[in-house]
């Protein structure tokens, strides 16, 4: 049964599974900073008051979680207890500007050499090549901000709506969102609309990485 201080204690859960504050999760998903806060969670007359369920929604589009993750922490079943629990790993860091650089990376859109500063990711079944991208600008606001922490996988499929970062074949990066997808060409939405979409030709492309998590 999901109850009142289970759907709380979700919400508590995924802004510490995303090193947030409940502040943070709230203001992340463009909501007031305020909406997650305790003294909310009860009205002035003593009843339990319940999240709404655009608000739920809305963090959840901005973490990228799932809503069967979400209803799996709130009913606390093993499968999702047992992912919380999971262990970190250490995982390189990079900043956008070394993302455009040359040399940073092979072939297959994975970081090369060594000496990286890293950061810690929750340990999961498919992290291999993952790594750290530090976001610059404001093409993703409100979801990634500048400053902000995404993790990307060059391994993980790709589809239509997924959360992408992009380098092109003249070293520019950007955090998109994959429209659409063909054999010639690829069309990418930023979730900001002062920043229009972009149309790629597929050879102008250098690699295609999805982005599986996010920390500020």
């Amino acid at each position: 049964m999901l109850s009142h201080e289970r759907i709380w204690t979700a919400i508590d859960v995924l802004a510490e599974r995303h090193a947030l504050s409940v502040s943070g999760l709230a203001k992340r998903a463009g909501l007031d900073p305020t909406t997650f806060n305790r003294s909310k969670r009860v009205g002035s007359d003593g009843r339990p008051r319940w999240p709404s369920t655009e608000s739920i929604s809305k963090i959840l589009e901005a973490t990228g979680e799932s809503v069967e993750r979400f209803l799996g922490i709130a009913a606390g079943t093993s499968a999702a207890l047992a992912e919380i629990d999971r262990p970190f790993r250490q995982v390189p860091l990079i900043g956008f500007a070394q993302a455009g650089a040359g040399g940073f990376f092979d072939d297959g859109g994975f970081p090369a050499g060594q000496g990286w500063y890293e950061v810690s990711f929750p340990q999961s079944r498919n992290t291999e090549g993952v790594y750290a991208l530090e976001v610059s600008g404001d093409s993703m606001m409100p979801l990634y901000r500048h400053g902000d922490v995404i993790i990307v996988s060059p391994t993980a499929p790709c589809h239509v709506g997924d959360r992408v970062v992009v380098r092109t074949q003249q070293g520019e990066v950007m955090a998109k969102v994959l429209a659409r997808r063909d054999a010639s060409r690829v069309e990418l939405a930023s979730l900001n609309p002062d920043h229009a979409p972009r149309s790629l030709a597929t050879h102008e492309i250098d690699w295609i990485a999805r982005i599986i998590w996010a920390s500020q």
